[in-house]
């Protein structure tokens, strides 16, 4: 079996059979050699009966059952542990990132960055629909983070990015709930001062189905970790005892 230079992750939950066009957009828009991880929470999931089919035919399309526990962070963090290739990315199954991106982000982190972001804030990107609080929220947190954090991407909180899984490896992943991963990992590199890439997105809201985010339960982790990327650099070891006391040892 090939090898896979890049990992897709997306977790999944009661997606159904809109799992299947999603499922082709990405595979039509990835040229290179890559696995595509579905993480769901629960065997009864109403996607992987749809999932099972499709791998059937495809055998780049691997369900996994989620061995962290429910919830989207943990799902993909589960994912990218199960991963093979060098590079993982992390995607929605609501159609709502552009597949055609993957190669390009995936070439990123090939050429040195530790996470290649989809940005809808810089020049070239945009938002299309979604609710009005998260996407303010989500501007304010990104581009106060780019000019002031100087993270190296105005998009911090997009789930939509590339990484390098042995960056990932290294720094672990301690989010436990929602989809503050993103805003997570961008912290830790920059906290490591490892390099960071942006390459601009459109983003669509999902078409069908009602989405999961939690804006107000999922806040104050979302804080917790852009705080943590203001402050001097730190060394790996030092990283890893700074989160373990912010977290309460991690999850």
């Amino acid at each position: 079996m090939t090898v896979p230079i890049v990992s897709i992750v997306i977790p999944v939950y009661e997606e159904g059979e809109a799992i299947t066009p999603c499922l082709d957009r990405i595979l039509d828009g990835v040229r290179l050699p890559c696995e595509l991880l579905a993480v769901y929470d629960d065997p009864g999931d109403s996607t992987l009966p749809y999932l099972e089919q499709y791998a059937a035919k495809d055998p780049r399309v691997l369900p996994v059952l989620n061995g962290h526990g429910k919830g989207p962070a943990r799902a993909i963090r589960w994912g990218i542990e199960q991963s093979r290739a060098p590079v993982a990315v992390v995607t929605m199954a609501d159609g709502s990132d552009d597949p055609e991106q993957i190669d390009q982000l995936c070439k990123l982190v090939d050429r040195g960055v530790v996470i290649a972001a989809a940005s809808r804030y810089m020049s070239g990107g945009q938002q299309i629909g979604g609710p009005m609080l998260k996407s303010t929220l989500s501007r304010l947190a990104g581009l106060s983070l780019y000019w002031f954090g100087r993270v190296g991407t105005r998009d911090a909180t997009n789930s939509f990015k590339a990484y390098s899984t042995d960056f990932v490896r290294d720094v672990g992943i301690d989010s436990d709930t929602g989809f503050e991963i993103g805003i997570e990992l961008v912290a830790k590199a920059k906290r490591l001062r490892l390099r960071v890439a942006e390459i601009p997105t459109i983003w669509l809201e999902r078409a069908k189905g009602t989405s999961s985010f939690q804006v107000m339960s999922w806040l104050p982790r979302y804080l917790q970790w852009y705080c943590f990327a203001f402050g001097p650099k730190l060394t790996l070891e030092h990283l890893r005892a700074q989160v373990a006391t912010m977290t309460g040892g991690g999850s």
